[in-house]
């Protein structure tokens, strides 16, 4: 299954994850150290994804028509340049709030074209049968970062600010760059036969197979929904939460998010045995995994030092690590090969939109009502997106099943 291909986007991803960690982390700080006002801190997050829902659905007719090889390297390198680069250039007293709000939409814009092609790519590496697996190890990345990125980051805010951190992590987004130059995709251009069909109508017979002809999309997507507005302002908040309920510096808070990564980590891997599960099976997983997040997630309420609360975030990862690749894998056995990159621009565009909802309520409820209600509120909605999974298991399933049968999807083979 890992193929040179997916090894060498692995590696990349590793790289890019990691430096994703880093400057999260140095944003967040920056912006709460100066302003002191959560609401403002979630800035960072909605300006990070009010641009990913603007241009996500369209973007994704460019993903099905163009080398994806090159949309990843040309957008990696200009998120690295965006969040890193400038920064370095600025003067301290001029890079201000806002400047970064500015920086932060950019890189925003630049990920919503990166995301899609990132999964769009899965069908092009390796066979249908190995998709949740394929997402899973491309998560482990997401989970390393997530350990790695924020200690490297936390670490760097101690000794030298957030500004350098900004601007050194530059060097690991190049890094990540370079690493993405081996990757070799044969036939990943004109996969829309209509390559000489409009680009609306393209688009327009998207939207029509994502929320029409296929129910069992819709299902994940009403799932996966209530998940990004709960895990969204969870990862937003955590310099809030960490500092206010635990009363943790930039170092301990860096610990608390790595544990976080740690269950994303060890859930990726469990996955990798669970990839030719029936698709029902894999919702039961995601219902059982949200509950478990949710629960942990309230119980960190109830401790007051950071040990517990580290071994708390742990299992709050582990459990929402199981929704994305599963997911993932769904959207894309059901998709035909020509429309994957279009199904999963959309799929991200109501992952971005939910989640920019969820960072802004739960920012305003944090911030009227104080960080154990914003926890608990998150709790809340985990436990409901586990009880959407169990409603909507049976009819997916038969949905998904019936669609796999069909062979619609370019052999594995395509990928060199």
């Amino acid at each position: 299954m890992l193929n040179r291909n997916l090894k060498c986007l692995w590696t990349s991803q590793l790289l890019s994850q990691i430096a994703d960690g880093i400057a999260k982390l140095a944003l967040l700080w920056f912006v709460y150290s100066v302003t002191g006002s959560a609401l403002k801190t979630t800035m960072i997050g909605l300006f990070q994804t009010v641009s990913s829902i603007v241009c996500t659905p369209f973007v994704g007719v460019l993903v099905d028509r163009l080398p994806k090889k090159m949309i990843l390297i040309v957008t990696d390198l200009l998120r690295g340049l965006f969040i890193g680069f400038v920064p370095w250039l600025l003067p301290s007293e001029l890079l201000t709030v806002d400047v970064l709000y500015l920086l932060v939409f950019l890189y925003g814009l630049f990920s919503s074209v990166f995301t899609p092609a990132l999964s769009a790519s899965i069908p092009f590496l390796i066979q249908a049968k190995h998709f949740t697996a394929g997402n899973a190890v491309l998560q482990s990345t997401t989970s390393i970062g997530i350990i790695l990125g924020p200690i490297m980051s936390g670490i760097g805010i101690a000794a030298l600010g957030p500004q350098q951190v900004l601007s050194w992590n530059t060097l690991t987004y190049l890094a990540s760059v370079v690493l993405l130059i081996p990757l070799r995709f044969s036939s990943d251009i004109g996969l829309i036969d209509h390559q000489r069909q409009r680009f609306m109508t393209a688009l327009v017979e998207a939207v029509r197979f994502t929320f029409t002809s296929s129910p069992a999309i819709i299902g994940v997507l009403v799932i996966a929904a209530l998940y990004t507005f709960g895990s969204a302002p969870l990862t937003t908040l955590m310099p809030v939460f960490g500092k206010m309920l635990f009363h943790l510096g930039p170092v301990e808070v860096g610990y608390l998010w790595s544990s976080l990564g740690v269950g994303f980590l060890l859930t990726s891997i469990g996955l990798l045995r669970v990839t030719e599960w029936s698709v029902r099976a894999r919702l039961s997983l995601i219902a059982a995994s949200n509950v478990v997040a949710g629960l942990a997630l309230m119980a960190l309420l109830g401790v007051m030092t950071l040990v517990p609360a580290v071994m708390l975030m742990g299992v709050v990862g582990a459990g929402l690590g199981a929704l994305t690749p599963i997911a993932w894998g769904i959207v894309q056995e059901i998709s035909p090969s020509s429309m994957v990159g279009r199904v999963m621009a959309l799929y991200t565009a109501v992952a971005m939109t939910t989640s920019l909802a969820g960072i802004w309520f739960f920012g305003w409820i944090t911030q009227s009502f104080g960080e154990p209600s914003g926890v608990l509120g998150i709790g809340v909605v985990l436990l409901l997106g586990g009880a959407a999974s169990v409603l909507f298991k049976n009819r997916i399933g038969e949905q998904a099943s019936f669609a796999m049968e069909a062979p619609r999807r370019a052999p594995a083979s395509t990928a060199s």
